[in-house]
This record gives C-alpha cells, structure tokens and sequence, in this order.
C-alpha cells in the first residue's frame, strides 16, 4: 500500500457496474493521478469511486468516466 502524506480524499458517485470496466479504470486512473490509492467500491447503491491523493482533479476525474460513457459526480 501507498503512503500519501497530506492526501486530499475524493468521493464520487458512478453508474460503473462492471468489475472489469472499475479494474481498467482503476489502473487508468493511477497512471495519471501519480502516487494515487483508488478504488471503487461496486456493492454501494452509488457505485462509489474513491481517489486518495495528492493532487486530485475532479475535472479530469468527471471527463474520464463521462468519455468513457459513465454518470460520475463528485460527492460532497
């Protein structure tokens, strides 16, 4: 596991369902949010993403899942 110091905590709600789509997007997301934890968390009503990071930006984060044909909002 990675040790982010002073990680910034970002919650999402997806309509991701599938495991294998999450795992790509998973892996997606850690090679462009660099020293990144994330995770998806499927059996949650709104399919959340979760990124842990340092510099987390929600703007890219949206435009990615939504290229990919995906609803993502940022929880508050």
């Amino acid at each position: 596991m990675k040790t982010i110091i002073n990680p910034v905590v970002e919650v999402f709600k997806t309509n991701v369902q599938d495991p294998s789509e999450a795992k790509m997007l998973v892996d997606l997301f850690q090679k462009l949010i660099t020293n990144s934890f994330v995770n998806f968390d499927l059996d949650d009503c709104d399919k959340v993403l979760r990124i842990e990071g340092i510099d987390v930006c929600t703007q890219l984060v949206t435009g990615i899942l939504e290229d990919h044909g995906y609803i993502c909002e940022l929880l508050e």
